[in-house]
């Protein structure tokens, strides 16, 4: 089945398209990005008006200050804001992008769709450490940091996609990425759940991972594979192969390819380790264990 094409109106296009720009170019210049980022969050929520009254001192509520306040993402925090061993360098600008792109998605212009997709593609080029060309990202999708990603050309990433790049994501071109995946690239000790290790996890060109599939840290999906629905990837999947189940493993190879694919004998190596990705922490960090747990074996 193929896709049809659908236009908006002139008038609406014309009108898309310079706002996309102007955030483009906004985000390109040497502007400061939390600046950017609030104008453009207070203006999609048409809160500008209640903005100024509190920029002019009016008295406003608790909870609209807080709402106004909100829309500068210096005064938000994320989750992986706490990870000790993010690039604090890196991760200062990508959390406002990230935090553009996840206001965005909160607010009901982002259910237009072609409106949606190239504003979410605009972000990819500034948030991803690389995005080709022709991506489409709907709406939901979630990363850890943004800058630890690299995707192809022509690449579709479905509703509630997680994309997990605290250590590093590669995705290549023309990969079809359905509702609901998550793609992992850190992993914890099975005694020691503090104790993180960060891996490069890879999906090759032209894959399929379909419905609510798992990709495990560390793991590679090879060149035109598919991953069938929930499946959970626990070792690399070769190209052309079809991989189903809990964890996943290779019952099929795609027509056309038996004679070049890895047997399925084959397959069904772990090579996470291969792909492990150290870090350093300051000597003067100061951590915390939010478990708090007593982890002597009996």
């Amino acid at each position: 089945m193929t896709k049809r094409y659908v236009s908006l109106p002139e008038e609406a296009e014309a009108g898309m398209r310079e706002f996309i720009d102007e955030v483009d170019r906004r985000l390109s210049s040497d502007e400061d990005t939390c600046s950017v980022v609030e104008d453009v969050l207070i203006d999609l929520s048409g809160d500008r008006e209640a903005y100024e009254r509190w920029q002019r001192g009016e008295s406003v509520s608790a909870a609209e200050r807080v709402r106004l306040q909100s829309y500068d993402p210096c005064n938000t925090t994320l989750e992986s804001e706490y990870y000790a061993e993010k690039d604090e360098e890196q991760f200062r600008r990508s959390k406002h992008l990230q935090w553009l792109w996840r206001q965005f998605d909160s607010l009901p212009i982002a259910d237009n769709v072609e409106f949606a997709l190239r504003f979410r593609r605009m972000l990819a080029d500034h948030l991803f450490e690389d995005c080709g060309d022709g991506c489409r990202f709907f709406k939901g999708i979630s990363f850890t940091y943004g800058h630890n990603i690299t995707i192809g050309d022509n690449t579709v990433i479905h509703d509630d996609v997680h994309l997990d790049d605290r250590g590093k994501l590669t995705i290549g071109d023309r990969v079809s990425i359905s509702d609901g995946v998550h793609i992992y690239s850190h992993d914890h000790d099975v005694v020691d759940q503090t104790e993180v290790r960060n891996y490069h996890t890879i999906v090759e060109d032209d894959v399929r991972l379909t419905y609510d599939a798992m990709v495990r840290a560390g793991c590679k999906v090879g060149e035109n594979a598919i991953v069938g629905a929930r499946g959970i990837v626990q070792h690399d999947i070769p190209a052309h192969h079809i991989a189903i189940g809990m964890p996943a493993k290779s019952v099929k190879i795609k027509p056309g390819w038996e004679d070049t694919a890895t047997p399925i004998d084959d397959a069904g190596t772990n090579r996470q380790e291969q792909r492990h990705r150290e870090y350093d922490l300051p000597d003067d960090l100061e951590v915390f264990d939010e478990f708090q747990r007593d982890l002597q074996q009996p």
